[in-house]
């Protein structure tokens, strides 16, 4: 387990160290931050979660302000299917930001499924999601476009770039980006390979489409049993548009709490401020009550140092 000391402790050595200078970094849409005492300082990640780790009872209205106690400015909903009204409803009354949404059937029905029909019905289902992702104001729908055992590595790649290219259109009318997440799918890299795997497939997959609407929700911590994280950032670069975080420990062979586990960090946070990463960090994590979810926020600042300011900060 690491001690959250000595995360810390690594953390300030990396980046001293380094010598980075946080007001050179981009701020969420783009525009470059100056370090000015008039301007409105903003965090260089903004926390998020999945909203199925808000497990309390009660309406979304509920479950949302209980996400904006914990210290989350966001909340991904589940998608197609969600209750749009309910949803704009939620985010209105509490100030919670609906940043973006997760394909909720992408493993019961898979783009690279060997049927065509279930294919056809995996289509429908991301357009739908795109179409309902903008209408509660996101911008991104995390999406699974398949798994690796569902034929040879052609078939797979072929079928997963036709569902997404079949579905540009809509998201290219919806204003919604679709953002590829690195999951233990056997999809652009070898399950049975070692630890030391790069993020050049996924990358390739990513510019197969030549569209700015098609990216990656680079999970730090499923990635860590194939390569190091802080490579493969480097490797996607302006292709990461959102980020998920988890940990993971390589010695137990294990998911664990953001903070334990043996992902170097520092190592992490200092490869996001080199390719100039700046937005949403979504925990992809066990929820709970209040309390548990209080406690992955303060992970999340502890493991990257998410209050740290784009503006003035130093």
């Amino acid at each position: 387990m690491t001690d959250h000391a000595q995360i810390r402790r690594r953390r300030f050595m990396t980046l001293s160290a380094a010598g980075i200078a946080c007001s050179s970094l981009l701020e969420p849409h783009g525009h470059t931050a100056h370090a000015d005492t008039k301007s409105e300082q903003q965090p260089w990640l903004r926390k998020t979660l999945k909203i199925g780790m808000v497990r309390s009872k009660g309406s979304l209205t509920d479950k949302f302000n209980i996400a904006k106690e914990a210290g989350f400015e966001g909340v991904e909903l589940n998608v197609p299917g969600i209750n749009i009204e309910a949803a704009k409803k939620a985010a209105k009354e509490t100030g919670i930001i609906i940043d973006g949404t997760v394909g909720g059937y992408h493993w019961g029905q898979r783009h690279t499924d060997p049927d065509p029909k279930v294919r056809e019905v995996a289509l429908e289902k991301l357009k739908q999601g795109l179409a309902e992702t903008a209408a509660v104001g996101g911008n991104t729908m995390l999406l699974v476009p398949g798994h690796g055992k569902d034929g040879s590595d052609a078939e797979v790649m072929e079928r997963a770039q036709t569902a997404i290219r079949s579905a540009l259109p809509v998201a290219k009318e919806q204003g919604v980006s679709i953002l590829i997440e690195n999951v233990w799918n056997d999809f652009c890299y070898d399950h049975e390979g070692g630890n030391d795997q790069s993020a050049e497939r996924l990358a390739a997959f990513i510019d197969s489409f030549d569209s700015p609407l098609v990216g990656v929700q680079y999970d730090i911590g499923n990635h860590w049993k194939y390569g190091d994280p802080a490579e493969w950032i480097r490797t996607l670069n302006k292709r990461i548009k959102k980020l998920d975080t988890k940990g993971f420990s390589r010695e137990q062979g294990k998911f664990t709490k953001i903070t334990e586990g043996d992902i170097n960090w520092p190592s992490v946070e200092k490869a996001l401020r080199d390719v100039e990463f700046t937005g949403w960090l979504a925990a992809e994590v066990g929820g709970g009550d209040l309390a548990r979810l209080k406690e992955v926020s303060d992970h999340m600042d502890e493991s990257l140092n998410c209050n740290k300011s784009i503006a003035g900060a130093g």
